[in-house]
């Protein structure tokens, strides 16, 4: 791809729009390489997708900025990469191109001197942005390509656009080669920073395209570059002291950032704040994600939160056996000891009380829920998650798993399955994701994630999982108790009337999983009393005698019934060989309301027998 060369100054919205293009495709060409070489400030191999997701995200307005002045075009650039930033990279630059835009609020065009104060403006911006700031990182690299920029053209006046740039990109290549040394983990490791790289590629392409009018085809996915030698693993699972990468989106009409960074300075590790006084973008590394969404509540509108467990991802990367990961929506229920033994992955849904909002099984427990559930003047509302979400989690595991396995909630109460099937379309990793339909919720859900992460860790190729696994959605349901019907009709799930009939009647709704995936009323239990046993009985009817069942029980905050349901299905289902029992989630609790329980029941069969 060519375009017209302009080598000089000034440079307008339209050139520099052209060379950003030409560095984001590099750097999307570098995806996995950066991925490799991530080991700080944590090694969970994620710096490339960040980087690429972050600035990838802008590509649509690098298209036409037209005759739109310079200060407007790039106002809009870094309202989007404050939106977009993913990770600590990804907010440092995020932050790099607020100070640039800055310092171009009132330009039509960069002359040659306030292009080089805008990428120092750019720089100071990026260092003050981050809480601890340390030399050896993309802090260093963007100082020196700063520094020399200016240098460069206060000595030589007069001095192209084209030469300045390929003289500053020389002297960050040579500012990242030193950060190999600058930090011990880094030089333990035997490469250089992974951010820095991935801003070194991005200023590489821009002063390819001022050097000559060329810009890279985007690549069709990411592309693997030359192995790289004994990269060092980063430490175990105890150097991380915090374990979620904690974001989100504050905005109002005069945020107090240095208040904002002393209440968050504290709390965890790896800040970075960056925006301005109306829009900042958190990033934070901390043990408690809802803390960080509660202090910046304080101030002002909170939104794009997430909370990605680097712990989770630590392990994927450097202590899998497995070829394939697994990965669900957190309307599975799954015990926590089957999620940290079998690694599986959850992408969380959204929960939002009045106007504020939490993510499911992260920044809010499943106690937490109920007790606002019954407390909060507002209904909850539910959401699915996006498929932005979606795609963050799988650009990362498809680029260290050769396939991913999504098992998503039916489609018949919800659209997260779609959501996910829209991230796989514009997810661009090595590897292959492959999303199923558990035609299930909560319990059932859980139980074929669970089998699927079996699957993977018995070593089974992908063709024979997902033969088993359909198989197995097949020989799964889930059931429910649900004995108060007011959170159903709060929640405008069931009309008040049929309330009133089953209340008059003493009725207790029983509902289940069909094979095509609804979640319906299947069945009607008489009177109050002895509840626990008759649901188990209509359990035991519509399960099988004749093969292996596992038993998994969900409940909301009343685990002494799961127990004494747990005993009563083991009476009457003698060929129950594995059971579990764990608190049940908001995808069926926020309709059930305290009090109710969901089982899930699967004919069980061995991975190793579809081998």
């Amino acid at each position: 791809m060519t375009a017209d060369l302009h080598a000089g100054f000034p440079i307008n919205a339209d050139q520099l729009a052209k060379g950003l293009t030409s560095g984001i495709h590099r750097v999307l060409h570098q995806q996995e390489m950066l991925n490799r070489i991530n080991v700080f400030p944590v090694a969970d191999g994620d710096t490339g997708t960040n980087l690429c997701m972050s600035l990838g995200a802008t590509l649509h307005l690098l298209v036409q900025p037209g005759s739109k002045p310079l200060g407007d075009f790039l106002s809009e650039l870094t309202d989007v990469l404050l939106d977009s930033a993913r990770g600590n990279s990804g907010a440092i630059v995020a932050q790099f191109f607020q100070g640039i835009s800055d310092s171009a609020e009132d330009l039509a065009s960069f002359s040659a001197d306030s292009f080089a104060q805008a990428m120092e403006k750019g720089s100071e911006y990026a260092h003050d942005a981050l809480s601890n700031p340390r030399e050896g990182t993309i802090l260093s690299v963007m100082a020196v390509f700063a520094e020399s920029l200016r240098v460069h053209i206060e000595a030589e006046p007069g001095a192209t656009l084209s030469a300045s740039m390929l003289h500053a990109t020389d002297a960050a290549k040579s500012a990242l080669e030193k950060t190999e040394e600058q930090l011990e983990v880094l030089k333990k490791a035997g490469v250089v920073d992974a951010g820095a790289k991935g801003f070194v590629t991005l200023v590489e392409g821009m002063s390819d395209y001022f050097q000559d009018g060329t810009i890279p085809e985007a690549p069709a996915g990411s592309v693997a570059v030359a192995e790289l030698a004994a990269i060092y693993s980063g430490g175990d699972d105890a150097d991380l002291e915090f374990r979620f990468c904690t974001e989100c989106i504050v905005t109002g009409d005069d945020i107090d950032r240095r208040k904002l960074r002393e209440q968050l300075a504290a709390r965890g590790n790896s800040l970075v704040l960056a925006g301005t006084k109306h829009k900042a973008k958190i990033h934070i590394h901390i043990n408690e994600p809802e803390l960080v969404f509660d202090i910046a509540q304080s101030h002002g509108k909170v939104s794009g939160m997430k909370a990605d467990d680097m712990y989770r991802q630590q392990r994927s990367m450097h202590e899998r056996s497995a070829k394939i990961a697994v990965i669900t929506d957190s309307a599975a229920d799954i015990p926590d000891e089957d999620m940290e033994r079998l690694d599986i992955h959850m992408v969380p849904c959204r929960i939002q009380f009045g106007d504020r909002g939490y993510l499911d099984k992260v920044s809010i427990t499943t106690r937490e829920f109920f007790d606002e559930l019954v407390t909060n003047p507002h209904p909850p509302t539910t959401s699915q998650p996006a498929p932005g979400d979606f795609r963050r989690q799988f650009e990362y595991l498809a680029s260290h798993f050769k396939d991913v396995i999504s098992v998503n909630l039916t489609p018949m109460v919800s659209g997260t399955l779609q959501a996910a099937r829209s991230a796989v379309l514009r997810t661009k990793s090595s590897g292959r994701i492959h999303v199923i339909n558990s035609k299930n919720a909560s319990l059932g859900q859980g139980q074929l994630a669970v089998f699927a992460a079996e699957c993977a860790e018995a070593g089974m190729d992908i063709e024979v999982t997902l033969a088993a696994l359909k198989e197995m959605v097949a020989n799964t349901t889930s059931f429910g108790l649900i004995r108060d019907l007011s959170y159903a009709v709060r929640g405008g799930r069931v009309p008040a009337s049929k309330k009133m009939i089953a209340d008059w009647l003493r009725l207790t709704p029983v509902v289940r999983t069909t094979t095509d995936g609804r979640l319906s009323t299947s069945g009607l239990l008489p009177g109050t009393k002895n509840r626990l046993p008759k649901f188990a009985r209509y359990i035991a009817r519509h399960s099988r005698r004749d093969t292996e069942l596992h038993l998994a029980i969900g409940h909301a905050i009343c685990k002494d019934d799961a127990i004494e349901l747990e005993a009563c299905l083991t009476e009457l289902l003698p060929n129950i060989t594995r059971k579990s029992i764990t608190g049940l989630g908001s995808a069926l609790g926020v309709h059930g309301g305290p009090g109710s329980l969901v089982v899930g029941v699967q004919e069980y069969r061995d991975p190793r027998e579809f081998g």
